[in-house]
């Protein structure tokens, strides 16, 4: 990786969806912009606030898909992402840095 380029995993797929209610959304159904989240498995050597394994919110419109040994991932720049949900912050904090 190079620069501030980070390389993700999506986390879940594409396909269709279940709302809180447990009705099923199809993956055709027309929605407005939604973020997607995914995991960190690579980070360039200027990436400051992300490290291997943290997931990552960022916008899907925004993105460079790749394909490595048959698996589908995401390039990202580190501005790209909109927020870091992340295991390694203090007791008192609630894991999401915006």
């Amino acid at each position: 990786m190079l620069h501030d380029r980070v390389l993700v995993r999506q986390d879940g797929g594409e396909g269709e969806r279940r709302s809180t209610a447990g009705i099923v959304i199809p993956a055709t159904a027309s929605m407005g912009r939604r973020l997607s989240w995914a995991t960190a498995v690579g980070v360039g050597p200027n990436v400051r606030s992300i490290v291997v394994g943290d997931r990552v919110l960022f916008d899907p419109d925004d993105r460079s898909e790749v394909e490595l040994h048959g698996r589908e991932y995401v390039l990202l720049r580190e501005r790209d992402v909109h927020a870091v949900a992340a295991t390694r912050v203090d007791a008192d904090g609630t894991g999401l840095y915006l």
